[in-house]
């Protein structure tokens, strides 16, 4: 074999095995995606702001939650203003652990509305376990992380179809407290 056929060779093999590896990658990674747009996409839109009404109506301890759904004036006295929108089916906000930054004791913010059911009054609603809570739907009884694991499945037919909560925005609003969008 001559010197220029070894490297033409060599080049060849040196390509397909990057071919397959970023293939092989590719096919790993999207095996592990988590859907968390399977809902419509509602306009959401909660101050919280200033920090006085984050002191009411926000979350600070680790693992604690507060459901918003306007509609149901949820929770109870919540100032909730023209501009006010809480998304498809209200809004969970939680206190936890942000995997995506990994800040700690953040809120976080996910649509009530259960990804597998996509009906609005379908409604995760959060249950105790040994550890922190974890928001449950009553219909298909599938479970999601939403302190530790940003809303992503961990049981029941949300998991078995990837299927994790919809996220929304938590900002630091300036006067204090925060604005949660999406």
């Amino acid at each position: 074999m001559t010197s220029r056929l070894r490297k033409r060779l060599k080049y060849k093999t040196a390509t397909a095995a990057a071919i397959f590896a970023a293939a092989l990658s590719a096919c790993c990674t999207s095996c592990n995606t988590i859907t968390d747009d399977a809902l419509p996409a509602l306009p959401v839109n909660i101050n919280l702001s200033p920090v006085s009404v984050w002191n009411t109506y926000g979350v600070t301890a680790f693992g604690s939650y507060r459901y918003f759904v306007m509609q149901n004036s949820e929770p109870s006295g919540f100032p909730y203003i023209g501009q006010s929108a809480t998304g498809f089916g209200g809004v969970l906000l939680v206190c936890g652990f942000n995997p995506y930054t990994t800040d700690a004791s953040v809120p976080m913010a996910y649509d009530l509305a259960c990804p597998v059911e996509r009906r609005a009054e379908v409604r995760v609603r959060m249950k105790a376990t040994d550890t922190f809570p974890m928001a449950v739907c009553p219909e298909c009884g599938s479970t999601y992380n939403v302190v530790e694991h940003g809303g992503a499945p961990e049981s029941g037919p949300a998991a078995a179809s990837r299927l994790g909560l919809t996220r929304y925005r938590c900002l630091d609003a300036v006067n204090g407290g925060y604005l949660i969008i999406n």
